[in-house]
């Protein structure tokens, strides 16, 4: 499974956890091409902090824009509800 849809399905089942949270920071600022401070990711347990760098990994082949789609979309609807302080 491509670590786009996992991140989603994870998101999606764990809205409130910190890591979801943190990932759904990520893909916006991907999308966005935003700054992203590199050690939110360090502080993730070791197979989110995996699952992050295949995200990266992912999305600069950018070859699987369906599945960006979705995750960005989630991802939005994550900043809306939790805000970064």
């Amino acid at each position: 499974m491509h670590a786009i849809k996992v991140a989603r399905k994870f998101i999606q089942q764990q809205p409130d956890s910190d890591s979801a949270k943190t990932l759904a920071r990520l893909v916006l600022a991907l999308e966005s091409e935003a700054d992203f401070p590199i050690s939110d990711i360090y502080k993730l347990e070791f197979e989110n902090f995996e699952l992050a760098i295949k995200i990266l990994n992912e999305w600069r082949l950018d070859r699987y824009a369906s599945g960006k789609v979705r995750l960005f979309d989630l991802s939005l609807q994550m900043a809306a509800l939790y805000p970064h302080p």
